[in-house]
């Protein structure tokens, strides 16, 4: 079985389906629970329509629409300038844009790190290719069971959009330091912050767990220091908040408009509330 397509869409972009409706997903990992939360709580609304879920990073759910092997991208940064051509170039279509929710980009510590406020400029000196900042003594911090005092970095592979975001965000597009710890995937980092006391990593809000601490981030060394939650992503107080969005080839009809328009409804939106991030509008579970 293969996805939605014209046939069944009405529409001269997507893919042809030739037996039940399975609508392919993939794309950021950042956004793969929440796609799978998604997926879930639609089978309870239709049985008629199945959604396969896959991740791999933002660029990987992008290059994967360009071939017009998917139906849905997912993807926490912009797509950018080139995938657009890219896409015309290999579909014939143009890129649609659906903004599913919001998520704050967090920067995570180990539990038991007294470490509490980080500023750009920081974050930047510690991550970059020059950064001067290689210990938590220069921080300011003693950390408990850092008895080497080095700071760990952990980030993500160089085709995850969060990678890309913090990298335009916060290094202002300079390139990372070689030596940190490069994970696949969002949870991947945050369980890796978890066990390893000298540690510091950036990942979505959502994959908070009891064993790290979220950092409250400072755009400025003179500007206020914001903790990441669902009130200040939403007034985008929180300096490193982004929006989560789902790519289709061409304006999605028939089942893939139905999925679409069903989360971004109030059921769709509290599934983004369940899983930590922020919905787009108020009501339906939103702050």
């Amino acid at each position: 079985m293969v996805g939605v397509l014209a046939v069944l869409l009405g529409s001269g972009c997507g893919r042809r389906n030739q037996a039940s409706v399975v609508i392919q997903n993939k794309g950021s990992d950042t956004m793969v629970n929440l796609a799978q939360a998604w997926a879930e709580a639609y089978r309870e609304v239709t049985t008629d329509v199945a959604i396969e879920v896959s991740g791999g990073g933002s660029g990987v759910g992008i290059a994967a629409l360009m071939r017009g092997t998917i139906d849905l991208a997912n993807s926490s940064r912009d797509i950018k300038p080139r995938e657009v051509e890219e896409v015309r170039r290999h579909t014939g279509c143009e890129p649609e844009e659906v903004i599913a929710g919001y998520d704050a980009l967090a920067i995570f510590v180990h539990r038991d790190n007294p470490l509490e406020v980080i500023t750009f400029e920081q974050l930047s000196a510690i991550f970059r290719e020059d950064g001067p900042v290689t210990r938590w003594s220069q921080l300011g911090v003693q950390v408990p069971g850092c008895r080497r005092d080095q700071i760990i970095r952990v980030s993500r592979q160089s085709s995850s959009g969060t990678y890309e975001f913090f990298r335009e965000r916060v290094m202002q597009q300079r390139d990372f330091k070689l030596g940190s710890l490069d994970m696949n995937g969002s949870k991947e980092v945050v369980e890796l912050v978890g066990n390893t006391p000298c540690a510091i990593g950036y990942s979505g809000m959502g994959y908070a767990n009891g064993r790290v601490k979220m950092l409250r981030v400072a755009a400025r060394s003179d500007g206020p220091a914001v903790a990441p939650t669902l009130e200040s992503t939403l007034s985008q107080r929180y300096p490193i908040a982004r929006s989560l969005h789902l790519y289709t080839l061409g304006e999605p009809t028939g089942a893939l408009r139905d999925y679409l328009d069903w989360i971004l409804s109030e059921a769709g939106q509290r599934v983004v509330r369940d899983c930590g991030y922020v919905p787009v509008r108020l009501g339906g579970g939103a702050p």
